[in-house]
């Protein structure tokens, strides 16, 4: 007999049968998702058939299947399918869900049908942690990462892309009527004719690209994917392209939970004072204060988030080209904010001339003509041989230099948004696997990201409270 731990019988029978409950500890994280989906009212949040009809054929509770979801979420199963066998074998599963097998068109639909509730379901849980006093320190790193789409780079078209594939049909029709010129004057070739067929088929593809560069062409984006419509091609890391959804957030820098969430199609450019909107929404608080890096820097922007009453961080970004051109940087020319005036190198005053309206910003336009006139060092301020040196300067320049003065006394601020916003986005990406979103179009991407931050919330309070902890702060106790 081999001297090792023995099992027992598979015919092995018991006097009394187990029961499923001694099978799930205390301990175990199933029974946060048991208590939490328990104690919130779905009906009030927008889930479909929670209260049931009298007659037909009995349906599924939205609870159960919820559950089966979270659960999936939470243990990196996002599949229909997958999810179907996990409820045949899966022990936690059976006991989550009392042995009920729905099959996997069931649970699809549920996730179709239910975008609204579930996201409802997300936001319940943020309120649920602000009663917890969860986010008493109100600071908050806003970032946004950019997500896998299902569509190839194949079935996205740009307007460049375009004209490289009818150039390169084009060229292989020419190459076919030359090949085929050659064999009719070479009497005594033995080669096989080109295939007339093949050129019929490039024919009609080159009808069917300029159809299809139209159609590009007269997007308002000036980009068409064809497997999913709502997704972008984007730079990614390294400034490699995908086609892909930038997924935008804000975490709480005290307990990295995500607040809030927004599935894009567009840059970081433009976000903040939505983003940050939604943090003051959902925390019922105007009184946070937000850290972004230099992607989300757009002075419009910044001033509506600031007018909300929000503390915006969000560092200055130099696009200027002076220093390639060889002339003096807009940094080395200083304001006397008593005064009104610019200080240049050469220590003459720019004085407040008029102002005008640019790029939808208002700005107060500052020059010297006699002093640029008779510059010894004219040539290191500007290129123009008969207009001085302009200055321009925003007439709400003073809140956006306020800010970089307070990023500038305290240098940890980036660091503190690098670690705090940027570690969700790995652990989901993590969960998800290489294929990142699995449905498609905006309404549905956005139902599969809510239980994505859903799961990873429940995940941070389980690590932050336990599981006991948790259940009793969810039932009140």
């Amino acid at each position: 007999m081999s001297h090792h731990i023995q099992g027992h019988s598979r015919t092995q029978t018991t006097l009394l049968p187990e029961v499923l409950d001694d099978f799930v500890t205390e301990d175990n994280p199933v029974r946060v998702i048991d208590v939490f989906v328990n104690e919130i009212d779905l009906n009030s949040l927008g889930f479909h058939r929670v209260q049931a009809k009298q007659t037909g054929r009995p349906g599924y509770n939205p609870a159960t299947l919820l559950k089966l979801y979270l659960y999936g979420y939470l243990n990196r199963i996002q599949s229909s399918r997958r999810l179907e066998k996990e409820t045949h074998r899966n022990v936690e599963l059976m006991w989550l869900l009392e042995r009920l097998q729905p099959d996997f068109k069931t649970i699809a639909d549920f996730r179709k049908d239910n975008g609204q509730g579930i996201k409802n379901a997300c936001r319940q849980f943020i309120e649920l942690c602000r009663q917890m006093n969860m986010f008493s320190d109100a600071v908050f790193a806003i970032d946004g990462s950019k997500f896998k789409a299902v569509n190839n780079k194949s079935k996205n078209y740009t307007p460049s892309k375009m004209k490289f594939h009818i150039e390169r049909v084009e060229k292989s029709i020419q190459d076919y009527l030359s090949k085929m010129d050659r064999q009719d004057n070479d009497e005594k070739t033995n080669s096989s004719k080109v295939s007339e067929s093949k050129l019929a088929w490039l024919k009609q593809r080159l009808v069917e690209l300029k159809a299809l560069e139209k159609e590009v062409n007269g997007h308002p984006d000036k980009q068409l994917s064809q497997t999913d419509p709502d997704a972008r091609l984007m730079k990614t890391h390294h400034l490699s392209r995908q086609v892909c959804y930038n997924v935008q957030s804000a975490v709480d820098t005290k307990h990295h939970l995500i607040i809030s969430h927004n599935v894009t199609n567009t840059p970081d450019r433009g976000q903040l004072t939505h983003v940050a909107s939604q943090v003051q929404d959902v925390l019922k608080t105007k009184n946070i204060t937000v850290i972004a890096d230099k992607g989300y820097f757009s002075r419009n922007d910044i001033k509506a988030t600031q007018d909300l009453g929000i503390e915006v961080n969000v560092p200055i970004t130099d696009t200027s080209g002076s220093e390639k051109k060889g002339i003096f940087n807009k940094s080395q020319f200083n304001y006397d904010e008593q005064q009104d005036v610019y200080i240049c190198p050469a220590g003459e005053t720019l004085q407040n001339r008029m102002r005008v309206v640019e790029k939808g910003l208002e700005q107060d336009v500052y020059f010297n003509c006699i002093a640029c006139r008779d510059y010894s060092i004219r040539e290191k301020c500007t290129k123009s041989k008969r207009d001085p040196r302009r200055m321009r300067r925003w007439i709400y320049e003073a809140d956006i230099e306020a800010m970089q003065a307070r990023l500038d006394a305290s240098p940890e601020t980036p660091l503190i948004r690098k670690r705090t916003v940027e570690h969700p986005f790995g652990t989901i990406k993590m969960w998800m696997g290489a294929t990142h979103f699995l449905t498609k179009r905006f309404k549905n991407v956005s139902t599969e990201m809510s239980l994505h931050v859903l799961a990873y919330n429940l995940r941070r309070m389980i690590s932050i409270m336990g599981v006991t902890g948790l259940v009793l702060a969810l039932q009140g106790r």
